[in-house]
């Protein structure tokens, strides 16, 4: 049920780079909120009109929208997935914003049904 969805106007190289972007988003996710990876989803928008601050250098929005998310533990998730933008993206932390998510169960839907059950 966690949901990161990255958005930036930088460019990867190549698929196996997005890959990799990809795949530590998720498992320092599931990690993170001790949840398995197999319920996580992340989506790329690379590429994209952004403009942060006035200028248009290498930004990035990171959003995560998960059940339950601990408010104790968003340090870490932003101090992790800053990290990620900048080994990944060569975004700064700096001109990264990430917005947390936590909605109720029964506004949240999967296989037909909603997590309220």
């Amino acid at each position: 049920m966690p949901l990161i969805r990255v958005i930036t106007n930088t460019k990867l190289a190549d698929r196996e780079t997005q890959e990799k972007l990809m795949l530590s988003l998720s498992s320092s996710t599931s990690e993170i909120l001790g949840k398995p990876e197999s319920y996580v989803m992340v989506h790329l928008e690379q590429n994209q009109p952004l403009l942060f601050g006035g200028i248009r250098e290498p930004a990035c929005l990171i959003e995560l929208k998960s059940l339950g998310l601990p408010e104790d533990k968003t340090e870490e998730l932003t101090r992790r997935l800053c990290d990620l933008s900048e080994i990944h993206l060569n975004v700064p932390a700096s001109r990264t914003y990430v917005e947390f998510t936590n909605p109720p169960r029964h506004m949240w839907g999967f296989d037909g049904h909603t997590f309220e059950r």
